[in-house]
């Protein structure tokens, strides 16, 4: 544990890109939807448009997020080595931080929701902080959520930076394509099946708490398997 604390440290010694710049890129975001809002139509401001037309824009920092998992591995995974931390003790110190982070900036956009909401949409009908049925619930409904995804997409991208390190672009190129034949053959699977039905009753009938708990297991294979690629991974 001591270790992981260190690794988590050290990365924290130049804090900007992993504590401000997501919010940065979000913030920005934001003021962009904002105003586009404000310019609206005022039909467009009313309740009816604030419950049926989302932006999505909070997505961003959940993008920002994978591309953090993938920097913070693909940059200082030689120099941390040096410092004496093994491979997967350096691997799970960094994903230590990466849920460490998730757990903060999902607690704060789970209170930014809870504004969004007391403000009918910031005074304009705007839900950028709110998603259908995944975003859309009590506030600590959303901190889980949220805290969930930006874990996984972090992990995510660690992968992705551990494949890189011990394949090289090659590897890179062959573990994306295998993600997309791997979702290539679920999806013919289940049309020649006829199955599609089923998924869509399965989805149906399935909770936001429940699909968050997709999503964490979905993380955890994530986060063993980068666990299992950087036992040899170069430097």
């Amino acid at each position: 544990m001591k270790t992981w604390r260190d690794v988590a440290r050290y990365h924290l010694l130049v804090p900007r890109p992993l504590l401000l710049m997501p919010w940065v890129v979000l913030t920005a975001g934001f003021l962009v939807n904002l105003q586009s809002a404000i310019r609206a139509p005022a039909s467009r401001h009313s309740a009816a448009y604030a419950a049926h037309h989302n932006t999505g824009g909070a997505a961003v920092i959940y993008f920002y997020f994978f591309v953090i998992g993938v920097i913070i591995i693909g940059r200082s995974l030689p120099f941390g080595l040096t410092l004496g931390a093994s491979r997967r003790s350096y691997y799970a110190g960094t994903a230590a931080l990466g849920v460490a982070l998730a757990v903060a900036d999902g607690l704060a956009l789970a209170a930014l929701q809870a504004v969004e909401r007391a403000t009918d949409g910031w005074g304009v009908g705007l839900n950028f902080f709110r998603a259908p049925y995944i975003l859309d619930g009590p506030w600590y409904q959303t901190w889980l959520t949220s805290f969930v995804g930006l874990a996984l997409v972090f992990v995510y991208g660690m992968w992705f930076a551990t494949v890189y390190r011990r394949w090289s672009l090659v590897g890179v190129v062959a573990f994306s394509i295998a993600q997309v034949v791997v979702v290539t053959v679920a999806i013919l699977a289940l049309h020649s099946a006829g199955a599609w039905s089923g998924v869509g009753h399965f989805f149906a009938g399935l909770t936001a708490v429940g699909l968050t708990g997709l999503f964490a297991g979905l993380a955890a294979l994530l986060l063993a398997g980068g666990q299992a690629t950087i036992r040899r991974a170069t430097v």
